[in-house]
């Protein structure tokens, strides 16, 4: 049973869809589906043996991502049972990555810095990388589908005009919808926004659990700047938002105070995606249970470092 928690080629089942038009998704192929008390069906990831793959990110102090790091320096638990890692490797395979990006009229003045941000976080991008873009303001629409050409991505941001309400959550499940499409088992999405939800058909809670039960990183920009926010309470909705969606992903959550601190966030969200670890292992007590079982890793160097990891995986039952 081969796990990948976060890079199976499977993200939901069946899932009912809204008809595109109602919801200003330019691709017929893809739009939001349907709020449904259905179970969500919850990806099978069993093929030939009883191996989990736990991807793993390391920055250091200074949030820069830490290469060279060997096999012997990684600690594993499974459920709190120490495991054993019998495959490593470090990946800089190509990526499939959907763009986030909040166009909102709570951006205005914030509009140009993000897109600096985007320019520097295509600009690190593998050749063979593919991405698109989803904006939203009260609602999600894929205005860029899947492309090689960042140029397509820089020149739709370039003339776009922020306005309207906040649909995030609507826009990060129109994404995770898009990525069912994507050519590459490696699969990530960056958020930009600056602020919670305040227009989604869909909830925090139903968001995370399909987060947690999909096959992809979230990494967030949240623009916090007290200044220019309605409220203070805005500002911490919106983090804990963000903050939960990376965090149930294995990704990672930047709070970003100044918006001259944007564009370099975005580069180094850039190479972390480059510079990632795989842990394998054979669980010691394997459990064909369905159910969640929790991962953690550590470092052991004795400098102050970060370690980013999908924080468990949903066992089968077979």
């Amino acid at each position: 049973m081969a796990v990948m928690p976060h890079r199976a080629p499977t993200l939901f089942g069946a899932l009912c869809l809204f008809a595109c038009g109602a919801l200003g998704v330019d691709d017929p192929r893809v739009s939001i589906p349907i709020r449904s008390r259905t179970p969500i069906a919850r990806p099978d990831f069993r093929t030939e043996s009883d191996l989990v793959l736990i991807p793993v990110s390391v920055t250091d102090a200074r949030n820069h991502a830490v290469a060279g790091l060997e096999r012997e320096a990684f600690r594993l638990f499974e459920d709190q049972r120490e495991q054993t890692v019998v495959q490593f490797a470090r990946e800089d395979a190509p990526l499939s990555v959907g763009i986030v990006f909040d166009l909102s009229g709570s951006m205005t003045g914030k509009l140009q810095k993000s897109r600096e941000a985007m320019h520097q976080f295509l600009r690190f991008a593998n050749p063979e990388d593919e991405f698109f873009l989803v904006e939203f303001r009260n609602r999600a629409r894929l205005t860029v589908p899947f492309t090689t050409d960042i140029a397509e991505i820089q020149d739709r941001l370039f003339n776009a005009e922020p306005k309207g309400k906040t649909a995030l959550l609507d826009a990060v499940c129109l994404a995770m919808e898009t990525l069912k499409h994507a050519r590459y088992s490696r699969r990530a999405l960056l958020i930009l926004s600056d602020g919670g939800d305040n227009d989604s058909r869909y909830s925090e809670t139903e968001m995370r659990d399909r987060v947690r039960e999909s096959d992809l990183w979230i990494y967030a920009m949240g623009i916090y700047d007290r200044l220019m926010a309605d409220s203070p309470r805005e500002i911490t909705h919106g983090q804990k938002l963000l903050e939960g969606l990376a965090e149930e992903s294995g990704g990672r959550h930047f709070a970003v105070t100044s918006l001259v601190d944007l564009p370099v966030v975005a580069a180094r969200i850039s190479l972390e995606l480059r510079n990632q670890y795989v842990l394998g292992y054979r669980p010691n007590n394997p459990r064909y249970d369905g159910k969640y079982h929790h991962v953690q890793v550590s470092v052991v160097d004795d400098r102050h470092l970060t370690v980013s990891w999908r924080p468990g995986y949903y066992g089968t039952t077979w």
